[in-house]
């Protein structure tokens, strides 16, 4: 059982964290290089909540949104 354990800490250490520590080992000679997945990440989050946002607002002009005053069915 010892050597199942040992095996998912292999698998772990020596493959699946391999780009993680090549992207540490970038950073110490380019920063910008490094850090470029984390701009695309909030490049794509950005265009996302631009999206919804046109969204919401589509739907505001079109008077499709509930806007009651209650909150719950029984007030």
């Amino acid at each position: 059982m010892k050597d199942f354990f040992y095996a998912i800490q292999d698998l772990f250490v020596n493959v699946l964290f391999a780009p993680l520590d090549a992207i540490r080992e970038l950073e110490l000679t380019n920063w910008f290089a490094a850090n470029a997945f984390s701009w695309i990440f909030i490049l794509i989050g950005m265009g996302f909540f631009v999206y919804w946002m046109i969204q919401l607002k589509g739907f505001n002009d079109n008077n499709e949104e509930d806007k009651s005053i209650s909150s719950h069915s029984f007030l």
